[in-house]
Order: structure tokens, then C-alpha cells, then sequence
């Protein structure tokens, strides 16, 4: 129908004409109340905002001699992070000439990853980056 007729048409009813579907070719217009449509669509916004998860990445540091007690605490906590659904950097801090040992280093990262695997991808490998190795975790996906 012609733009002129439905804007006559929505007076008559003494409602306003509504475009719903403006890429659509024609584009499509309703007879509503404008102030209804518009609080109909803030509640659809609420409501997205809502359910949209926000990911934070959790930071879990290590030492290069780290001892086994201490390394399966912050496994732990990684792992509580993995499950609440945020990412994890693996942070190696070397101290000195403990940066000569990135390997070991390494051995601490894949060890996590490893213990981790079922929950978790690695995201970013092991890479040094000024006196840190870091290693990104993040979660897996839910099928």
C-alpha cells in the first residue's frame, strides 16, 4: 500500500505507522502505538544484555622452582576459573639467570595444560616475552 494511504489509515485509527523491517525491499510498516513498540524493544535489549556472558581472563603465576603441593593449589584455581567459563593466562615468572631455563619453563606450562585438558584449550602456547613465559587457557566448549 502506498505510504500516504497507511499514514492515513494509522490517523484514522489514532495510532502511528511503525517501520519494522526497513532493509527488507518494500520495507514493511505496522499500524501501532509507537511508544508501546519502543518499550517492547528496550525490554528485548534488556533482556540480551542479560544473557550475554562476559569472558575475563584470570592470571595464575608460577615460579620455575614451584613445588608440587603449591603447583596442584594453582591448578586449582585454574581449574575454578576454567569451569566458571573465564580464560586463563599461565604466567612463568623467571628471576636472574633463570631465564637461561625457558625449557623448564615450558615443562611447568605443558604439565598444566596437560592437567587440564579435558576442561581446557590451549589458546596460546608457551612464549616468552621479556622475563615471562606466558600461556594462555581458555575453555572448552559445551556440546
Amino acid at each position: 500500500m502506498p505510504t500516504k494511504e497507511a499514514m492515513q489509515a494509522a490517523r484514522v485509527k489514532g495510532q502511528d505507522l511503525v517501520e519494522v523491517a526497513p532493509q527488507a525491499r518494500p520495507p514493511v510498516c505496522r499500524v501501532m502505538d509507537y511508544g508501546k513498540f519502543r518499550y517492547q524493544q528496550s525490554k528485548k535489549d534488556r533482556e540480551a544484555r542479560k544473557n550475554q556472558r562476559i569472558i575475563n581472563v584470570k592470571e595464575v603465576k608460577f615460579r620455575l622452582n614451584i613445588e608440587e603441593h603449591d603447583f596442584q593449589t594453582k591448578a586449582r584455581n585454574a581449574e575454578k576459573f576454567l569451569t566458571g567459563g573465564d580464560k586463563v593466562k599461565v604466567t612463568i615468572m623467571f628471576r636472574g639467570r633463570e631465564i637461561t631455563h625457558s625449557d623448564l619453563g615450558k615443562n611447568i606450562c605443558n604439565k598444566l595444560a596437560e592437567q587440564l585438558t579435558d576442561i581446557s584449550t590451549v589458546e596460546k602456547r608457551p612464549k616468552v616475552e621479556g622475563r615471562n613465559m606466558i600461556m594462555i587457557l581458555a575453555p572448552k566448549e559445551i556440546k
